[in-house]
């Protein structure tokens, strides 16, 4: 039976596309290519035990996606969470730290156009 592999893409509109890739590629680190997105291999997945990809419907009510008013939140894996959140720090984004969780650490930010971004450094699972 034919399956699905995992997540090709995540794509969605943007005011100010230009602006709002240079955000993620100044705040975040991430690697910006010339036609304006980010390739992200799963090799470096792979690398950190107990890293994933979740794909999960939250009900119509949830309020986890707050204070975004948007239908949808990105989770982004981190393989340092401290280094991340002193770099959002250092250009004026401030993070709520979550507490600890059996599979990781968590902070939220908020991106310029207002979409939650859940950064995740997970915690290695016993095998």
């Amino acid at each position: 039976m034919a399956r699905v592999l995992g997540i090709g893409g995540v794509f969605f509109k943007s005011r100010d596309p230009g602006a709002l890739a240079a955000w993620y590629r100044d705040v975040l680190g991430l690697e910006v290519q010339d036609w304006g997105g980010v390739v992200f291999r799963s090799e470096a997945m792979t690398a950190h035990p107990g890293a994933a990809t979740v794909f999960s419907p939250f009900a119509a009510d949830t309020t986890y996606f707050a204070p975004s008013t948007k239908d949808f939140m990105v989770n982004l894996a981190v393989d340092d969470l401290d280094g991340i959140l002193a770099g959002c720090a250092r250009h004026g984004v401030e993070a709520t730290v979550l507490p600890d969780e059996p599979n990781g650490r968590f902070a939220h930010i908020l991106d310029p156009e207002g979409t939650k971004i859940e950064l995740w450094q997970p915690k290695p699972m016993p095998a």
